[in-house]
């Protein structure tokens, strides 16, 4: 399948569907945590799937790689703040399961993402 967008693209697919899972959280947390710990971990995951649309965008593959790595910069940000959610009594029986599981599997995307970039030689969309 021949990517023509950054919509097409898994990682994208995947990273969205982690925000969605993030606001179904987050709603669920205690009035105190609105506006601290819940709008910081929806902002790390809406900057997510943002910078890998923004990088594919841009057209050149060095940046693309910055963008990516911005995003799992990101991605780990929003790792933190989930194992703090487990850490903190008021927020332990939260179930977390899909969102963890969902960040775990975009991580390792990035990983496997990031180092087959960094091996191309040629702007991003061009076809070797």
């Amino acid at each position: 399948m021949k990517v023509e967008s950054y919509k097409d693209l898994i990682i994208w697919q995947k990273s969205m569907e982690l925000v969605e899972e993030i606001y179904k959280l987050t709603k669920l947390f205690p009035k105190n945590e609105l506006y601290g710990l819940a709008q910081q971990m929806q902002r790390a995951a809406v900057s997510i799937p943002s910078n890998i649309a923004e990088g594919y965008k841009r057209n050149h593959l060095p940046e693309y790689i910055q963008f990516l790595s911005i995003a799992n910069g990101s991605g780990a940000e929003l790792e933190t703040q989930l194992e703090l959610c487990k850490r903190l009594p008021e927020l332990k029986k939260l179930s977390q399961i899909k969102a963890a599981g969902l960040l775990e599997e975009v991580m390792k995307m990035f990983t496997v993402i990031i180092n087959k970039l960094k091996t191309k030689r040629y702007n991003l969309h061009a076809t070797p």
